[in-house]
């Protein structure tokens, strides 16, 4: 749901989905270039905990005339029946996405 967010550019969406903790107080998808995501592959899923798990995922896009990929792997935690988004790891790149 969050990469159908990040193609609409719905970033009130991915802020209610992102934890307290750990989002940020605004979020502006307006890039320059603008980017164009491309597709979506979820590598893995995996629960470590009652209320907690990992998605590995690559998110292919493009942004000006350069295909790029993003490879996370991101942190959830569920409270109250809700999962949010804690934080990734990316280990492909040398600077955060």
């Amino acid at each position: 749901s969050r990469y159908c967010a990040y193609v609409r550019g719905n970033a009130d969406y991915l802020l209610a989905t992102w934890h307290p903790t750990t989002r940020p107080a605004r979020l502006d998808l307006r890039g320059e270039p603008p980017v164009r995501w491309l597709g979506l592959q979820v590598r893995r899923h995996l629960v470590t905990g009652p209320d907690t798990a990992i998605v590995e995922f690559v998110a292919r896009y493009r942004s000006g005339n350069r295909a790029q990929r993003l490879h996370e792997t991101s942190r959830f935690v569920r409270e109250r029946g809700r999962w949010y988004y804690l934080d990734g790891e990316f280990p492909d790149r040398e600077e955060p996405f």
